[in-house]
């Protein structure tokens, strides 16, 4: 059997009218039509359903409470006190945009309805509108002045519009630790509100701190998949991650559900752009056309200063096709620029390391590969370590070919000539008429070309050194007497003497 639609009685009653129509009554010919119930009958049957809400109330069963107050609601729903019990328990079950449409109407149904005022504030106070909250509690405290509630959940209203201001100030100076902390103060009473979720996000976001961005922007599109803004922070945390394919997608995506999103247009744009300019650079650099990457890396780097991952590669790479040009000097300052960024950039550690080592700068060498190898434990980083190693302690003996004035790789021959020109120049003879302090220098000098020549022209003696030893260490014969190593070289045919002919005056003998 079909009952009467009650609602529609209900309706009709209550506009006075008597509708007696076949049509809707469908009975059961044994038994009879069904009596319509009166107004009181109505009320005690809501008021039984109220009732049951509340035990459910009570024992924390939310989803039942809210079935029977909803069944309350349909039985009476001029009732003010119904729509607030359920607004009540959808808070409860953090639903709490539908607990404030019931407040809402609460509150229209009954304006001295106290606990619907306060129920209404709340909800805007956990949906982030501080506004609209205070004067829902300035409400309850013309109703009830004392209302102790009222007066402090005012004064959280309050300190959240604070906190939305000091926000406001803080991006614009791109303070994003400032604003990430008001942002949590204001959380503490707003938990619900998605805008300041979603700001919090973007400022950890442009922070660096991508995984606790992504976390945020991740739990408001659980709620809700639509939400352009979680969308656009989802993107930028991957654009910033340098996964610039996946971030246009979202950029995309947030655009298809806000059109107006003017940030995620904006960060979609720079992501095709600054993708298209590194990938310029790349080409240039492969085809050997550095002075063109170079150029094409240094306007990729003013595309956006916030993409603090990928600039840093743009500026590692520029360091590269710097050391290509040799402009060395550059180069480390873009390694340092790239760390500067990320400093767990292994690669830029490792180009400024050989840029060092190409400067002899070996001291700063051995403190970037002692990072990389500390990071990364591997053959390759430990022999780099231990050449930048040696290379420092060579750095620190006397420098053999410096003093001959001849190239590393020098051949027997010209390590001979450079000796008979630099032990000519720095003799004793030939300074004996200059001062006592040139004397002295140019003996000092003398004896270094001697000991120069004794360790470079002796294979075995040059190998050691070349390979960083220490000669004295491995007992090799270090007589480093100049005057004998003079007289060996220039002893036998084509051999000379000087020979004095007054203060400062010298001719050569030629044996």
């Amino acid at each position: 059997m079909l009952k009467p639609c009650r609602l529609l009685n209900t309706i009709l009653r209550g506009e006075g009218l008597t509708i007696i129509k076949m049509a809707t009554v469908d009975y059961d010919e044994a038994a009879g039509p069904e009596m319509e119930l009166s107004d009181e009958e109505l009320e005690r049957e809501a008021e039984g359903y109220k009732e049951q809400g509340n035990a459910f109330y009570i024992k924390k069963d939310y989803s039942e409470a809210f079935n029977y107050y909803t069944k309350a609601i349909d039985v009476c729903p001029k009732n003010a006190s119904y729509y607030g019990n359920r607004a009540a328990t959808l808070m409860m079950l953090s639903r709490y945009r539908e607990a404030l449409e019931d407040s809402q109407q609460a509150v229209r149904l009954d304006d001295t309805f106290m606990k619907g005022h306060l129920r209404e504030g709340k909800c805007h106070l956990l949906l982030g509108n501080a506004m609209a909250a205070s004067r829902c509690f300035q409400k309850v405290l013309e109703l009830e002045p004392d209302n102790s509630q009222a007066q402090q959940e005012l004064k959280n209203a309050e300190s959240i519009l604070e906190y939305e201001r000091m926000a406001e100030i803080g991006f614009e100076k791109r303070d994003f630790r400032m604003v990430v902390f008001c942002m949590d103060r204001a959380l503490e009473s707003a938990s619900a509100c998605h805008r300041f979720k979603v700001l919090k996000a973007e400022c950890l976001a442009l922070l660096g701190r991508y995984p606790e961005a992504q976390s945020v922007a991740s739990d408001i599109l659980r709620m809700d998949s639509t939400n352009g803004d979680a969308l656009y922070v989802r993107g930028l945390c991957l654009y910033y991650e340098d996964c610039i394919d996946k971030a246009v997608q979202f950029f995309i995506q947030a655009l298809r559900m806000a059109p107006d999103h003017e940030k995620a247009r904006l960060a979609c744009r720079n992501a095709k752009a600054l993708k298209a300019k590194k990938e310029e650079g790349n080409k240039a650099f492969k085809e050997g056309n550095f002075e063109e990457a170079y150029e094409l890396y240094s306007e990729a780097l003013t595309i956006d200063p916030n993409n603090i991952k990928t600039n840093a590669k743009l500026y590692c790479n520029r360091a590269t096709v710097g050391s290509k040009l040799k402009k060395l000097e550059q180069a480390i300052e873009d390694c340092t620029k790239a760390i500067k960024l990320d400093e767990s950039y292994i690669k830029a550690y490792l180009r400024r390391a050989q840029c060092y080592m190409d400067t002899e700068q070996y001291e700063e060498a051995v403190r970037d590969y002692e990072k990389v190898y500390q990071t990364e434990k591997t053959k390759e980083h430990k022999h780099l370590l231990k050449t930048a190693q040696l290379e420092l302690k060579k750095s620190k003996r006397k420098d053999y070919y410096k003093v001959l004035g001849v190239d590393k790789n020098a051949t027997e021959d010209e390590i001979k000539k450079a000796y008979r020109k630099r032990a000519l120049m720095h003799h004793p003879d030939r300074h004996s008429g200059a001062s006592a302090e040139v004397q002295k220098e140019e003996e000092k000098k003398f004896k270094e070309v001697g000991e120069a020549f004794t360790v470079l022209s002796d294979p075995k003696k040059k190998s050691r050194y070349d390979s960083g030893h220490d000669l004295e260490d491995d007992d090799m014969n270090m007589d480093f007497d100049a005057n004998n190593i003079f007289k060996a070289f220039f002893s036998g045919p084509g051999g000379f003497s000087f020979e004095a002919s007054g203060p400062g005056n010298f001719f050569f003998q030629f044996g």
